[in-house]
């Protein structure tokens, strides 16, 4: 019978793959009215406000009245730029791809014309490329947008800044989803360095430099290795955030699905259990990430012969829906 294979949760704080741009003076054009651009400003807020609370509908009125506000500048203003980015970042997470696709090009074009193709800004666009490749399996086009958007960060900002450490993430995150570990592992390595130095050794981000590091490490079959880093990412997330914060239980999850794989399946429910505990309660019975945590549950139960009970964690998690993990085990 099909099983599914635990998913991964490998999520890097601080680090989004879509980077919102909010507007700042940057983006501000001068051949816009005071009032027009205080309208520009106000419709670009709201859209953002909508967007990060999930208010899809709302997040899009807005936002594409935000984009015809700052046409009024000109079709290649630094505020038109900032809209498509932003309205193609509402569409890639409704996974309307393409949609989203030629409004992050057209604010790339915009910026690499008005700022230069060496720009961080142009450099966040080419992450945003990236991101939307991955999502529709263009895996090479990611790679050369990611490279990219890594280049010209590392000129701008030095190779330890941490908009570098984001790259650096998400090119191992590609390699590590098609199973190119040891072309992935270097890019996580980096990334933690760089977290830890300048973050901290105690920031929550640093933690979640170290799971992304030890998801490769399990893959690689160094699982002690693995284990040590969770391990460690856990004490920092629970003395950091709180023992009831989603981020704890994303690591939690990690170890679960760790520890299955070593056939040690008691304490992989322990850390499945308590991951799903946190999940339902901080963010609701039918977030994808309790989907994604009742699937993983459930090939545990199989394996350990409870199938009554991983078909009932099966069905409950497809009637929550499509998960958003891209985890793969």
């Amino acid at each position: 019978m099909y099983q599914q294979r635990p998913r991964p949760a490998h999520h890097f704080s601080n680090i989004l793959n879509v980077a919102l741009l909010c507007a700042t003076s940057l983006f501000a054009s001068s051949s816009l009215s005071a009032c027009g651009q205080s309208q520009w400003e106000s419709l670009n807020k709201s859209g953002l406000e909508a967007l990060r609370r999930a208010d899809y509908p709302e997040a899009e009125s807005k936002l594409k009245q935000g984009l015809v506000e700052a046409e009024k500048s000109g079709r290649e203003s630094l505020n038109a730029a900032t809209s498509a980015n932003n309205l193609a970042s509402l569409y890639q997470r409704q996974a309307k791809y393409a949609d989203a696709e030629p409004l992050f090009k057209r604010a790339l074009a915009i910026r690499e014309k008005v700022l230069g193709v060496n720009d961080t800004h142009v450099s966040t666009t080419l992450n945003n490329l990236g991101s939307l490749s991955v999502a529709q399996g263009r895996v090479n086009e990611a790679e050369s947008y990611y490279k990219r958007s890594l280049i010209i960060m590392e000129k701008a900002l030095g190779p330890n800044h941490p908009d570098v450490a984001v790259r650096l993430n998400n090119l191992g995150e590609l390699y590590r989803h098609q199973g190119k570990y040891k072309e992935a592992e270097p890019f996580f390595q980096h990334a933690v360095k760089i977290v830890e130095k300048t973050a901290g050794p105690s920031h929550p981000a640093y933690a979640s430099a170290l799971n992304n590091l030890a998801l490769v490490y399990a893959k690689e079959g160094r699982a002690d290795e693995a284990e040590s880093l969770q391990i460690h990412a856990l004490a920092l997330q629970e003395k950091a955030l709180g023992p009831d914060h989603p981020d704890v239980a994303n690591t939690l999850s990690n170890l679960g699905t760790l520890y299955l794989y070593q056939a040690k399946y008691d304490e992989a429910e322990k850390n499945y259990k308590r991951a799903q505990t946190i999940n339902e309660k901080a963010l609701g019975p039918n977030h994808p990430r309790v989907a994604d945590g009742l699937n993983n549950y459930a090939v545990l139960l199989r394996k350990t012969h409870r199938v009554d009970e991983a078909i009932k964690m099966e069905e409950r998690a497809k009637a929550i829906g499509p998960t958003k993990n891209n985890g793969a085990g």
